[in-house]
């Protein structure tokens, strides 16, 4: 019997290995990080049980921001939906509603998030395609009809229009006579993730995170429940970043939209208890698992040690994961089941608040019904039949686990000075740091995929025919002609000498410094549309060239 590591590597192992070569010449994690063969104590010399995990809902939170998680209370189960109208979304959500979703996600369509109305010329070919058309508070009624506001959280993932569709939602509330301190959910909400890996964006960084801090003021006194930003790393990740980068990236824009809000005159204990994540769970499960983990205790000290909170739920990283879309492949889609349960277990195994589970058929469309449910069942059956949910931090004490989680824990650390070192978030996307680096990792996977080095099921290797999926969601192009003349017949019927009126305050409010939220939500219950309250800020504000770096 080996008593020490270093016996057993050259008496047990070294044979073995000897006899037959192992798999590959090197086993790496998808963020380049090297696997050992075995973890053992001698992996983490310095764990200190109580510094490095402590108990859950104590800081630094590494086990989970709830003393006992999800043997109270599930994560809420959230289907990211919206497509073709108002009217067609509320349907689906009705009908996840009914099938035990917990919680509603919202797609917007790019008119939407870019700013359009969908009778603009851009807007054309692209309604209700990827999302939910919503020009006027008359497309957000018909969107939450019959729903109570009260009853249900909504995460509504929008960023350069986000204030106005807040503004709508809140106004649909108050026709439900629902008190503000009553209404829930998430705004994304964050633009400086749109400048480095998405695109939909429409004013300046400065301009933008004026319109952030509003909401994050506003919200902090009336819709007290509501999270007003969701700092997303799953848009950088999708556009090709690591894991590591996924973190540091994250918090280093998280960092400047804190400072944004403390350079505004808002105490830090007044806002930050509503900032939550959002994170990719993709296919390495233990780094998943352990990047969730580093996550907790990184965000724990920098609230804690960089901006002197003094209220734990500060400290508490809350998160909505939603698995990898980039991992979808159009080949074998079947193959997609079983990659996003394993994505699914690996954000609910590192103590995810929310779960989005994409659908067999997304690398070819927008899911259909069928597809939905069971993304949905996915969901269910990892919380009731797998016994995953039953304890808190099953993976905690990992030899393997714990050192992972400490390695993307450091490499993180290291990257987030790097770029704060740099000027921080904002002026690193004026020299296309976060932007290049992103590139760099994203080009290495593809190589690695091209040689064969990286498998892809399906894909480069155990290639087959398949039958191909039947049912695939098509929108109507008649909803667009639909849509386009409510919105032209509401223009028509409302008051617009109102209007006129609410827009020319939204122009005064927005060139000085009052917060603009109280006046979108006087644009929104005018009937105001979307595209004419950005036309507005766009005056104002002026418009972001796109960045470009190579």
């Amino acid at each position: 019997m080996s008593h020490n590591r270093s016996d057993w590597e050259a008496n047990i192992l070294g044979p073995t290995t000897q006899r037959s070569n192992e798999r590959k010449p090197e086993f790496v994690t998808e963020s380049d990080l090297k696997i050992q063969t075995l973890y053992t104590p001698e992996d983490s010399p310095d764990f200190k049980y109580h510094d490095n995990l402590g108990y859950p809902g104590e800081y630094p939170f590494t086990r989970g921001v709830q003393p006992n998680m999800y043997r109270g209370r599930l994560w809420t189960m959230r289907q990211y939906s919206g497509y073709a109208s108002a009217a067609e979304t509320n349907q689906r959500f009705r009908y996840l509603l009914d099938e035990g979703q917990t919680g509603l996600s919202v797609a917007f369509d790019l008119p939407t998030q870019n700013g359009f109305d969908s009778d603009h010329d851009l807007a054309k070919g692209e309604i209700g395609k990827v999302g939910v058309p919503i020009d006027t508070l008359d497309d957000m009624e018909t969107l939450f009809n019959g729903i109570p506001l009260d009853k249900v959280t909504t995460s509504m993932t929008i960023n350069a229009t986000a204030s106005i569709l807040l503004a709508m939602y809140l106004s649909v509330a108050k026709k439900q006579q629902i008190p503000l301190q009553s209404v829930g959910g998430t705004l994304q909400n964050d633009i400086l993730k749109e400048y480095i890996a998405r695109g939909t964006y429409i004013y300046p960084p400065t301009p933008s995170l004026r319109l952030i801090t509003d909401v994050f003021e506003y919200c902090s006194k009336n819709v007290p429940q509501w999270n007003t930003i969701s700092i997303s790393g799953y848009h950088m990740r999708e556009a090709g970043a690591n894991a590591i980068q996924e973190l540091a990236f994250t918090f280093t824009n998280a960092i400047a939209y804190i400072e944004a809000a403390l350079d505004a005159g808002l105490q830090i204990d007044s806002f930050a208890p509503r900032l939550s994540f959002f994170f990719v769970a993709h296919n390495n499960l233990f780094e998943e698992v352990a990047k969730y983990r580093a996550a907790r205790r990184i965000w724990a000290k920098i609230m804690k040690k960089r901006f002197h909170a003094k209220n734990p739920r500060s400290m508490m990283l809350r998160f909505h994961t939603q698995t990898a879309g980039v991992t979808l492949t159009a080949q074998q889609p079947d193959n997609n089941v079983v990659r996003t349960t394993i994505q699914a277990l690996a954000g609910i195994l590192g103590g995810t608040q929310s779960l989005h589970v994409n659908s067999k058929d997304e690398a070819l469309a927008l899911p259909s019904e069928e597809s939905v449910l069971l993304s949905l069942r996915t969901q269910q059956i990892l919380a009731h039949e797998s016994g995953i949910a039953d304890t808190v931090d099953p993976l905690a004490g990992s030899y393997y686990v714990e050192s992972l989680t400490d390695e993307l824990e450091s490499a993180a650390e290291s990257l987030i000075e790097e770029v704060l070192s740099s000027g921080g978030a904002l002026q690193g996307l004026e020299d296309g740091l976060q932007v290049m680096a992103i590139n760099e990792s994203a080009w290495i996977h593809q190589k690695s995929v091209e040689t064969g080095d990286k498998i892809v099921v399906g894909v480069n290797k155990f290639q087959s025919d398949s039958a191909q999926i039947g049912n695939l969601l098509k929108i109507d192009p008649e909803e667009q002609v639909t849509q386009i003349a409510k919105l032209q017949r509401i223009k028509k019927e409302r008051n617009n000498t109102r209007v006129q009126s609410v827009l020319k305050q939204l122009h005064e409010v927005a060139s000085g410094e009052t917060n603009t939220v109280p006046t979108l939500i006087a644009c929104a219950e005018s009937y105001a549309s979307l595209g004419e309250m950005c036309d507005v800020l766009r005056e104002v504000f002026g418009e972001q060239q796109q960045y470009s770096f190579f």
